[in-house]
C-alpha cells in the first residue's frame, strides 16, 4: 500500500499544497519550522484520526481559518481509493471515501496504515504508562479497525462511571443520601464487557509482538538484548496466562467488587485497562530508569520495526515515516535502522539536513520552505 498524492487545504502551515507521491523513498527537507512534519503528520491522521504531535484538533487547523482538509490518494495493489477528512475543532469532523459523503470518520482506519518512528518514540521507554497504552492501543486498531469502536465504548462507559463514582464520593462526604449502588453495577458490568474485549486484545498483540521485538532490538544493536514486553494490570498478576474474554470479564467484575470502597473514597475507577502499563525489560530490569540513552532509543526503535513486521505479515504493507528521527541517532543506530527499513513499499523521511540521510535512502527527494513543497 503507498499513497499516491496528499493534497492540504488549511493544516497547519499550508493554505494548500499538492505533494504527488511515488512508491518507495521519498525525503523532505528543510530547516525547522519550515512544514516537513506537517506532511507526514497528516498522512499519520488519515491511519490512526489522532497527531503523534498534540491530543486535539486545534492546532491541525492553519490560523484564521475554520476547517482543515487532508486529502489522500492511495492504492494498494490493483486498488485505488481517495480519501479524505474534514476536521472541524468543536464539531464533528466529516468524512469521504472515493467522494461518497456517507461515511464516518472511523470509517477510513485502515485505508491508510503508517509505522511513525519520531523523537517522542523516546517516550515509549522513558514515558509515563499512558504513552505505552497508546502505542498497544494504536497498533491494535491498525491490525483491525473494529478496535476504534471498542476504544470509544470503553471510554464512554469510564466517563459514566467515573461520574457516579465522583457523585457517590461527595455525597458521602457531605452526609447526603446513600446512591443506589444498583446502579454502579450496572455500569460495573459495561465495563468489564468491553474491557475484557480490550484487555484480551492488547495480551494478543504482546505475545505476537515480543519475538518480533527481540529480534529487531538484536538487528539494531547485536548482543544487547534480550528484550521482554511484560502486560502488568490494575486487575492482579497472572492476567497475561489468560486469554479467554469470559474469564477477563470475571477478573474484572471481582477486582471492580474489592476496589469499589476505595473508588468511591476516591470518585475515580481504580480497575482496568486504562490503569494498566506494559513494562519492557532489557535482560532482567526494566529499561524504564535503568537503560542507557542509546538502549532506549534502540528499544523504542525495536517497537516500532516490530510493529511493521506485525502489520505487514498481516497482508497490507504499511507506509513507514521516519520523521526527523536520524538526527536523534549515532551513527551506527542510523545505518543500520536505515538498513532495514529501505526495501519499504513506501518511505516518507523528514530531515533538517540532507546529510542526516543515510546513502541507502536514495529516492525522491523535496525541498520543504515557506509553506512550498518542491521537487528536486
Amino acid at each position: 500500500m503507498h499513497v499516491t498524492h496528499l493534497s492540504l487545504a488549511d493544516f497547519r502551515s499550508y493554505a494548500r499544497v499538492e505533494v504527488p507521491l511515488d512508491p518507495g523513498v521519498s525525503v523532505f527537507v528543510g530547516a525547522n519550522g519550515q512544514g516537513k512534519t506537517n506532511l507526514v503528520e497528516a498522512v499519520g491522521y488519515l491511519a490512526s484520526l489522532g497527531s503523534h504531535r498534540v491530543s486535539s484538533d486545534a492546532p491541525l487547523v492553519r490560523m484564521g481559518a475554520e476547517r482543515a482538509v487532508i486529502r489522500a490518494a492511495v492504492t494498494q495493489g490493483e486498488r485505488q481509493q481517495l480519501v479524505e477528512l474534514e476536521l472541524n475543532p468543536g464539531r464533528a469532523n466529516r468524512a469521504r471515501i472515493n467522494r461518497s459523503s456517507q461515511v464516518r470518520p472511523r470509517d477510513v482506519l485502515g485505508i491508510v496504515r503508517t509505522v511513525l518512528f519520531a523523537p517522542e518514540d523516546l517516550a515509549l521507554v522513558k514515558g509515563d504508562p499512558g504513552e505505552r497504552r497508546r502505542f498497544l492501543d494504536e497498533l491494535i486498531t491498525a491490525r483491525s479497525p473494529r478496535m476504534s469502536r471498542v476504544r470509544s465504548d470503553y471510554e464512554r462507559v469510564l466517563k459514566q462511571r467515573n461520574t457516579l463514582l465522583k457523585s457517590a464520593a461527595m455525597a458521602r462526604r457531605h452526609g447526603g443520601r446513600s446512591m443506589d449502588m444498583s446502579t454502579l453495577d450496572v455500569w460495573d458490568q459495561h465495563l468489564a464487557q468491553v474491557g475484557a474485549e480490550l484487555l484480551a486484545q492488547r495480551l494478543d498483540l504482546i505475545a505476537t509482538l515480543q519475538p518480533m521485538t527481540d529480534k529487531a532490538y538484536e538487528q539494531l544493536a547485536p548482543g544487547g538484548g534480550p528484550v521482554l514486553l511484560e502486560y502488568r494490570s490494575s486487575v492482579g498478576e497472572g492476567v497475561g496466562a489468560v486469554r479467554s474474554r469470559e474469564e477477563l470479564y470475571g477478573l474484572l467484575i471481582a477486582a471492580l467488587a474489592d476496589a469499589r470502597k476505595q473508588e468511591i473514597e476516591r470518585g475515580v475507577t481504580l480497575v482496568g485497562p486504562h490503569r494498566d502499563d506494559l513494562v519492557l525489560k532489557l535482560g532482567q530490569l526494566p529499561a524504564k530508569g535503568y537503560a542507557s540513552h542509546g538502549e532506549s532509543w534502540s528499544f523504542a526503535l525495536s517497537l516500532r520495526l516490530a510493529s511493521y513486521d506485525l502489520l505487514r505479515s498481516e497482508g497490507n504493507e504499511p507506509v513507514l515515516v521516519l520523521d526527523d528521527v536520524f538526527a536523534e541517532l549515532d551513527a551506527r543506530r542510523r545505518e543500520r535502522l536505515a538498513e532495514l527499513v529501505a526495501p519499504g513499499e513506501q518511505v516518507l523521511v523528514t530531515a533538517a539536513v540532507d546529510d542526516d540521510v543515510p546513502g541507502v535512502l536514495a529516492g525522491s527527494r523535496y525541498v520543504v520552505s515557506g509553506g512550498e513543497v518542491a521537487r528536486v
